[in-house]
């Protein structure tokens, strides 16, 4: 299989890279720089530039780049960069997938359980509609933005992703340390959900999803069980074997962060990932406990 991925410097997009050539499929990366091999391809989105013959034949093309969303607070400035990092390119490889004489067959385009707002007496799926708010705008205008590759016959998957957990990046490498520490606690309450997925889950669910090729549309990439960040605090405190009876109150993160806060830290959403345990894919960590054990060592 032939697979071209955006945002492969990343952490998921490392990791699935390393995932694919393992297995001995056909990588190609997409990066702004010179490229410095054969299995990498240059293009520019800020200027619209790709050369379609990177995407021609291609089996499939997976999307991820966009700026982090919690890389600081949500200025009036933070926000344009969170938009323009995910609808500019989405929509310059959307397009230039739909001139493909020969379309990529099937893309997986980034998105986040960001979609679905802040649902603290709901249990999400992926019928369940759009919520409101920043993230949840942003989430429908760069699933629309994919909307010509779907148009171009290109089957398109909406990895609509919750908390990716690995000890090397993202949301759990930040919590280490004041854990082991012992200045662990709660966010707030502690009530919020939290939905979560270990990156081997991750990267496998990617290469489940590439493989099974009925499955189009969102997809709700999360572990089976959801956990209020109270259980979350809990179950780190215990697996690391540290105290956590510090709580961080919500008021000076409000103060700080503001609508970032709200939406990153306090918003609750338990999402199930139906459309994955209906097509028969097995966590391989689905419970939080497990997960712990095993990303923690």
């Amino acid at each position: 299989m032939r697979v071209v991925i955006s945002g492969s410097s990343g952490l998921v997009g490392t990791a699935l890279v390393r995932k694919l050539r393992a297995l001995e499929h056909d990588v190609v990366r997409l990066v702004r720089g010179s490229p410095r091999s054969d299995g990498t391809a240059w293009w520019d989105p800020y200027r619209g530039q790709l050369d379609s013959q990177v995407l021609e034949g291609a089996d499939a093309v997976v999307h991820l780049s966009g700026a982090s969303i919690a890389g600081g607070p949500w200025t009036r400035s933070r926000k344009k960069t969170l938009r323009e990092s995910r609808l500019t390119t989405t929509r310059l490889l959307a397009g230039t997938i739909g001139t493909c004489r020969h379309a990529p067959r099937t893309l997986l385009q980034a998105s986040a359980i960001g979609y679905y707002g802040h649902r603290p007496n709901e249990t999400l799926t992926e019928q369940s509609s759009q919520g409101t708010g920043f993230l949840a705008t942003l989430c429908a205008e760069w699933e629309d933005a994919a909307l010509a590759a779907s148009h171009a016959g290109t089957r398109t998957v909406f990895l609509r992703t919750g908390l990716v957990l690995d000890r090397r990046g993202g949301f759990l490498s930040k919590l280490l340390l004041p854990f082991k520490l012992g200045l662990g606690g709660r966010l707030g309450t502690g009530e919020q959900y939290m939905s979560w997925l270990t990156l081997e889950d991750m990267v496998e669910t990617c290469c489940f999803l590439l493989e099974h090729e009925h499955l189009s549309g969102p997809v709700n990439c999360v572990a089976p069980h959801a956990v209020t960040n109270r259980e979350f605090t809990r179950e780190l405190g215990k697996v690391l074997r540290r105290p956590t009876v510090l709580p961080v109150p919500a008021f000076p993160l409000r103060l700080a962060l503001g609508e970032m806060a709200d939406e990153l830290m306090f918003a609750s959403q338990n999402v199930v990932p139906t459309v994955l345990l209906d097509a028969g894919y097995r966590f391989t960590s689905a419970t939080l406990n497990e997960a712990l054990i095993r990303v923690l060592g």
